[in-house]
């Protein structure tokens, strides 16, 4: 409180004739006093986004005090300390560990009007128990672009300098699959595609397990990648298009979504779509007589574009903060199941 019945500027004024040093220290009080010069930005509060359990694991990474700063989201802080609950600014759910019954939700212990996050990049055929969540969940973190916050599994970012030179291409289609199902679309299409087009299979549906650091620098000898889907849903696009072909330096093959969605996050002349072919046999057709210069042509965005693979946790949750001004409090998912399948 201000009892010497002078304004700042008054003071600053009275203060004048201070020397450098003394009236840097001068200013520095008048901040402390909540007196500082107009024109000097309040601090901003640091956003809590606590992670009830962390995806797919019981031993979360390391969180430093400044992991989200090294993705470029300023005042946000991650935890995985439940003690948390109650002064936290909001509170994700990852569903797979909902979906086992791994975690629990605390429902008696919920601060009132605290958000809660319901957080998935599985597809709609890959999740199950959302009928359980209604009325829960105040926002989506997803790779649907309607979520409020919005995930994908990868994107496309200016890039300058020189162009990556193009792997050196010895064969000519590549696909990975650990989880082959015959109900599945993409093993129909690959059993009609397979007669017509030689497709080399790795993963552990076939007992040709690729080492980590050994897929992308495989899938590089390829001219091809059968980034194919294991469903079909909206704005389902995974790491098979943005990491296993784009950022491999092979051209995707793609069977997910419509064109139109893949055209909404790369180049329309980037990929292949099987639906543009009316069969299998016209697919193969269009690529085995595919010349080297039209070849070229699905590279060209790499003249000015680079792949930016979104794959980390740690990064998905720090868009939370990025977001959280903008985002909604009295909004509730009354049918999160309805939503997601639609």
């Amino acid at each position: 409180m201000n009892n010497t019945g002078c304004s700042p500027t008054q003071r600053l004024r009275a203060w004048g004739g201070l020397t450098g040093g003394a009236m840097l220290v001068t200013l520095w009080l008048l901040w402390l006093l909540g007196s500082a010069p107009r024109g000097t930005p309040a601090p901003q509060p640091t956003i809590t986004i606590l992670i009830w359990h962390w995806p797919f694991t019981d031993q979360p990474p390391e969180l430093a005090a400044d992991t989200c700063t090294r993705y470029g989201v300023a005042h946000c802080r991650l935890s995985t300390n439940q003690s948390l609950l109650a002064s936290a600014d909001a509170v994700v759910f990852h569903h797979r560990e909902l979906e086992t019954r791994q975690s629990c939700l605390p429902l008696d212990q919920r601060p009132h009007g605290q958000p809660w996050v319901w957080a998935s990049m599985e597809s709609p055929s890959n999740t199950h128990g959302l009928s359980r969540l209604r009325g829960i969940f105040n926002w989506v973190l997803s790779y649907r672009r309607d979520s409020d916050i919005f995930v994908p599994y990868g994107r496309l970012e200016p890039h300058s300098g020189p162009t990556p030179p193009l792997p050196a291409k010895s064969r000519m289609a590549v696909w990975v699959v650990s989880n082959f199902q015959e109900r599945q679309k993409r093993a129909r299409v690959y059993q009609q595609l397979a007669p017509h087009l030689q497709v080399d299979v790795f993963g552990r549906a076939n007992q040709r397990p690729l080492c980590a650091n050994c897929l992308l620098p495989t899938i590089a000898r390829y001219r091809f990648y059968l980034a194919f889907e294991n469903s079909q849903h909206r704005d389902y696009i995974t790491e098979k298009f943005w990491r296993n072909a784009l950022a491999a330096g092979a051209v995707p093959i793609v069977l997910g979504p419509p064109r139109a969605t893949y055209e909404a996050f790369a180049p329309p002349d980037a990929f292949v779509h099987v639906d543009d072919f009316s069969s299998a046999r016209e697919l193969a057709a269009f690529l085995a007589g595919m010349n080297e210069s039209r070849y070229r042509r699905f590279f060209a965005w790499r003249d000015r574009l680079r792949v930016k693979l979104l794959g980390d946790w740690r990064e998905r949750f720090c868009t939370i903060c990025a977001h959280f001004p903008y985002l909604p409090r009295s909004q509730v998912y009354e049918d999160l199941e309805g939503w997601f399948r639609a």
